[in-house]
């Protein structure tokens, strides 16, 4: 069994109207809950989900020694009319450079959703949820 990680921590600190100063360890982020001056909390959600399973994807596809040259990742979040204003859609593309195989490509976004992905883990799963792809060499 490996060891757990410590209590991930942050901090926020109003500042004015919806703005907060962020900071985890040692990064640092304004949060707008306007959008304006930084990403809002669903922005940031949004950013987190798509970094959580670009990373997976990455470190799947490179242990597997397959000559990923480039990702871009593109996300699509339908949210709820009403309040709470949840994430009930969740469309995210993978753009994958390098003559990766589709089904490696494939894979590496199934074991990312299915098992490594915290962030997807850590949302309530009846969001539903999409994924696709395109390879180019």
């Amino acid at each position: 069994m490996t060891d757990p990680k410590p209590p991930l921590t942050a901090e926020l600190i109003w500042s004015a109207g919806l703005r907060f100063g962020g900071t985890s360890g040692p990064n640092a982020i304004v949060v707008d809950g306007d959008g304006a001056a930084g990403p809002s909390p669903m922005q940031l959600a949004a950013f987190a989900l798509a970094g959580c399973m670009a990373a997976d994807v990455v470190a799947i596809l490179q242990k597997g020694r397959h000559p990923l040259t480039g990702l871009r990742v593109s996300l699509s979040g339908d949210r709820a009319p009403d309040p709470p204003r949840r994430f009930v859609r969740i469309a995210i593309h993978f753009h994958i450079s390098g003559a990766v195989p589709p089904d490696a490509a494939e894979r590496a976004i199934a074991l990312s959703h299915e098992t490594y992905c915290s962030v997807w883990h850590s949302m309530r799963q009846d969001i539903t949820f999409l994924t696709s792809f395109d390879t180019r060499p």
